[in-house]
């Protein structure tokens, strides 16, 4: 089981978005997502993040590298999985996880519950204080064949755990995983952090979760 610590970044002051990710390249190391689980899918594009937090703040930047992107879906909740997608599962407290999914243009998919069956979404007027920065943009866009290069700046604040009762991040122990995956771009991919042993692509499996450490 792979294990993460995530440093607890410091600033006397308040940041932007593009500040924190400056910050966030300072002083974090990159992690890759490069596991292969399924031999069905064998297509891995680069991908890459850091993490780390404020106290109540998680700053997350992916990294990502592929030969195909696609980036249709423009609605909240919506499914940004089936585009060029990042993602970050979790366990903050107790037994259920929180889903943050992000397709390549920062539309956002946020819900919490047990497994893949039984969740409940999370209000989008709290998704809403997420920021989200892509240097693809964030118009939508149909699949696109090439050599693309892309990155992500995340900033989720502590009140998006909407059904939990969590007032830091510091010295919190969770369970998480990061992915990538594109169930529509024209090569369907599964990518992850933490190894995930199902037969099929499956996602919602936190007994494949990593140990994730906040400082």
């Amino acid at each position: 089981m792979s294990e993460l610590f995530v440093k607890e970044i410091h600033s006397k002051k308040s940041v932007s978005l593009d500040e924190a990710s400056y910050l966030l390249e300072k002083h974090v190391v990159t992690n890759p997502v490069q596991v292969m689980n399924w031999k069905n899918f064998n297509y891995r594009p680069q991908v890459n993040f850091r993490i780390g937090h404020i106290k109540n703040e998680i700053w997350l930047k992916y990294y990502v590298r592929e030969r195909h992107i696609r980036a249709m879906e423009t609605r909240t909740n919506g499914e940004v999985y089936k585009d060029s997608c990042v993602e970050f599962f979790i366990i903050p407290a107790g037994e259920n996880y929180y889903n943050f999914e992000f397709n390549c243009i920062g539309t956002i998919h946020l819900a919490w519950g047990p497994g893949r069956h039984g969740r409940k979404f999370v209000d989008p007027s709290v998704i809403e204080r997420i920021e989200v920065k892509s240097s693809l943009g964030n118009q939508p866009f149909d699949n696109r064949t090439g050599d693309f290069e892309w990155e992500m700046m995340i900033r989720i604040p502590v009140e998006c755990f909407s059904y939990s009762k969590i007032k830091t991040l510091r010295e919190l122990s969770a369970r998480a995983n990061f992915y990538k995956c594109g169930d529509e771009t024209a090569e369907p991919h599964y990518v992850t952090w933490n190894p995930v042993g199902t037969e099929n692509p499956d996602y919602h499996r936190p007994e494949f979760f990593g140990k994730v450490f906040f400082e």
